[in-house]
């Protein structure tokens, strides 16, 4: 991830996407009185945090609240009246107690641990870039009709993508929009795509059109660019090619300058531009920070979870189709238990236990969201995929470069992509592997263009070749097992209802 987790046949079954409240449990909390204009006024030197405020979504009720926010010390940033989720910036530290005190509010709490302003650092996959020598030789090995770096890019081949794009590259009336760090639509193999449009810059809870304003912050912000390139990296002539290179994609912009963590206001806003600038599917190739876990009994998480399902389902029910990335913690999504040491990411981490089935990876476990899990050339598990019965609805191509190796030119067995500045490299990870899937779905989309969210699902789900639970899963040979499998060969816990499969896709 940028903070990468690094981090889901022609009958269309439709299968019922749930409110939150129904899926996951969350009862909002009653509401009660305004709170009091006198209580605890913040210090000169209070750090100004970020809140989302979620309510009721009639115009008297949103009134209310804006009132009560300015009175328990809060400046509303803006208001999302279509889902009532309202994104506050206070300095007041009571601020969040008081405001969920206030009638009509359902939910609400930080969407974050340190100040507005604070600068910190982020885990991010070191990028393995192709040097000219390298290029030449992966070039000496094209065969014809195929893209000059193409030769490395064994995940095309494993599900079919070569092979479907001389069927149907997809539809330019198709865009996936890369809800990432950005995306550098200057490269020459994603201009031709590129969709500015229906690109913007989310970051702060308030979308941003201007020029370019969608672009990575630098050349080191090179996440969303890779993540573009698997998607649709152009058929023409240069550098590789994208699982779907005759759709469109799109960028909207979420990691912060300060410390590129993907704050819920951020996405909040990416989901429901989204979906009110007519985006068809959206990949997530990220966590919500600060929390790779979010606990429903913390109010402050509970409120992260609620404004994020809000703004998805609001896009679901636009007509947007999400695809999430299952993480790179190796984690059983389904197990009973899971530590986390990682949370929160923008100050000091505490490691904590916590059940899957109460704090949620978000985006990746919202109602309605495809899951990606990982896998390598050999059509296993990646070592790093998080997973769970249940939870994973699909796998896709992710790269694994420690324990199965590619017989191409580099022999590299991550993923090769775009990057800004003209550049091309090899990243891995769950991150990788959704946009896989995203494109897949893009191709289906193509071909059943008045699929819903749900129908679209199904058919992604249906395309997928089965896979089996590997009968041994110890990958370094140690004599123990370093992930388990459960369920069966038609859905299980490795690789949900099996494998993207692009050409089935198409034909």
């Amino acid at each position: 991830m940028a903070h990468l987790r690094a981090r889901r046949r022609l009958a269309l079954a439709v299968p019922v996407v749930l409110s939150l409240t129904a899926s996951l449990g969350f009862l909002p909390a009653a509401a009660t009185a305004a709170p009091r204009a006198e209580t605890t006024a913040p210090s000169a030197d209070a750090p100004e945090l970020a809140y989302v405020v979620n309510t009721r979504t009639d115009r008297h009720t949103i009134a209310s609240v804006r009132q009560a926010i300015a009175a328990a010390g809060g400046t509303v940033v803006t208001t999302y009246d279509k889902i009532g989720v309202i994104v506050v910036h206070s300095a007041n530290p009571d601020f969040g107690a008081l405001i969920r005190e206030a009638r009509g509010v359902q939910s609400a709490g930080a969407t974050r641990t340190a100040p507005l302003v604070s600068a910190g650092t982020t885990e991010q996959d070191a990028a393995d870039y192709l040097t000219a020598a390298e290029a030449a030789k992966v070039e000496a090995a094209a065969t014809a009709g195929s893209e000059p770096l193409e030769a490395d890019q064994w995940d095309l081949r494993a599900i079919g993508a070569d092979k479907a794009a001389q069927i149907d590259p997809g539809s330019r009336d198709v865009t996936v929009a890369v809800i990432d760090t950005g995306v550098d639509d200057t490269h020459p193999d994603l201009a031709p795509n590129f969709s500015a449009s229906q690109s913007a810059n989310c970051v702060g809870g308030v979308a941003d059109t201007s020029e370019g304003a969608w672009r990575p912050y630098t050349a080191d912000d090179y996440h969303g660019t890779h993540v573009a390139g698997e998607i649709a990296a152009a058929r023409n002539d240069i550098g590789v090619a994208g699982v779907a290179p005759g759709v469109q994609v799109s960028s909207i912009k979420v990691s912060d300058p300060h410390n590129g963590l993907f704050y819920p206001e951020s996405v909040v806003c990416a989901f429901v531009f989204a979906a009110d600038h007519g985006v068809e599917i959206t990949n997530n190739s990220y966590y919500v920070d600060p929390w790779l876990y979010n606990c429903m009994d913390d109010p402050d998480q509970r409120a992260i979870v609620d404004a994020v399902n809000r703004a998805q389902l609001y896009a679901q029910r636009k007509g947007t189709l999400h695809l999430a990335s299952a993480g790179n913690s190796n984690h059983d999504l389904d197990a009973d238990a899971i530590v986390d040491d990682s949370s929160p990411d923008d100050s000091t981490p505490v490691e904590r236990t916590v059940d899957p089935h109460e704090c949620f990876d978000v985006p990746t476990q919202l109602p309605g969201i495809v899951t990606v899990s990982a896998t390598g050339v050999q059509n296993l598990k990646s070592y790093y995929s998080s997973y769970g019965n249940g939870v994973v609805d699909v796998a896709a191509p992710g790269g694994d470069r420690l324990y199965q190796i590619p017989d191409t030119p580099s022999k590299n067995g991550r993923i090769l992509s775009t990057m800004p500045n003209n550049q091309y490299a090899f990243l891995q990870g769950t991150s990788m592997a959704s946009p896989h899937a995203a494109g897949v779905a893009a191709l289906l989309k193509s071909g059943h263009p008045w699929a819903t969210p749900a129908q679209l699902q199904a058919l992604l789900k249906a395309q997928a070749d089965e896979t089996a639970c590997p009968e041994s899963y110890d990958q370094n040979g140690d004599g123990t097992q370093d992930a388990v499998c459960e369920g069966g060969t038609r859905v299980n816990g490795f690789y949900g209802h099996g494998i993207v499969d692009a050409l089935r896709a198409v034909e």
